[in-house]
């Protein structure tokens, strides 16, 4: 393993701009914002159903729901990208019906996206595939000689450790992933080809990140100052932490390696 010098331990990573991360995405908030326009609508219509001021079919009603979800949800402080969401959600699955496609494809869809990424609410961090420029990268630092425990935070399919198992044999492999097709799929992937790779489900935050040499994330800006603190507490002098192109703000690395398109930054504990 090359060589890399020691960096401040002081520095708070979590202030900064990486603040302006929020932490969670506001899905109890949306609800709670469809729910109460579909009850003064509803209200709205029990009092208007004599009326001829209103008309009295499904779409003019949605659209008068989704402009009542908006303007609570811009009255509640949700951020701007919420506001089309909000107006056009009810719309588009009245209009969605009215064109006869069944609501078995928007269900299948959302059990899709949910299946890749569950938990992307609370952590902010998506699914994103290391290339294979970086994991040539990660397998030139790792040592050929002795046994090393190497985790990969969030592995998604699984084809990191995989790779890093077959170039570098005398280290051991984990990973963690909380979404459950990744999971799945890291786990047959790591059943087949890469036995020497153990594969759990959960968050890496309740993990002792002390029981590995090199911990190696691809994450998200939102997740990088908690990682850090958590690193600073747990993982061991001289142990190795590796991000994939997100920076720690107000800690510079170690290192930097640029291979095919691929940064990895890298901090010795």
């Amino acid at each position: 393993m090359h060589p890399l010098p020691n960096t401040e331990r002081g520095v708070d990573a979590g202030a900064g701009p990486a603040g302006a991360y929020s932490p969670q995405v506001p899905l109890r908030q949306a609800v709670a914002v469809q729910a109460g326009a579909a009850l003064l609508i509803f209200a709205l219509a029990l009092l208007a159903q004599d009326s001829a001021v209103i008309g009295s079919d499904a779409m003019t009603w949605a659209l008068l729901q989704g402009v009542v979800a908006a303007s609570l949800a811009r009255g509640l402080g949700m951020r701007l990208w919420w506001l089309p969401m909000h107006a056009l959600f009810v719309p588009g699955l009245i209009w969605a019906l009215g064109a006869g496609i069944s609501p078995m494809y928007a269900l299948g869809a959302f059990c899709l996206l949910a299946s890749l990424y569950w938990g992307v609410s609370r952590t902010r961090v998506p699914l994103f595939l290391s290339n294979r420029a970086a994991v040539q990268a990660l397998a030139d630092l790792l040592p050929r000689e002795r046994s090393f425990a190497f985790l990969d935070l969030g592995c998604g399919l699984g084809g990191v450790l995989s790779r890093l198992a077959r170039a570098c044999p005398s280290g051991r492999y984990y990973g963690i992933e909380a979404a459950p097709l990744p999971f799945l799929l890291s786990r047959a992937r790591a059943a087949l080809w890469a036995r020497s790779c153990r594969i759990a489900w959960g968050d890496f935050r309740k993990l002792d990140l002390g029981r590995y040499d090199v911990v190696y994330a691809y994450l998200s800006p939102a997740a990088m100052g908690g990682l850090w603190q958590q690193a600073r507490r747990e993982m061991r002098p001289g142990s190795l932490l590796i991000s994939n192109s997100f920076a720690i703000h107000g800690v510079p690395p170690a290192r930097t390696l640029r291979s095919g398109g691929s940064m990895l930054l890298l901090w010795r504990m």
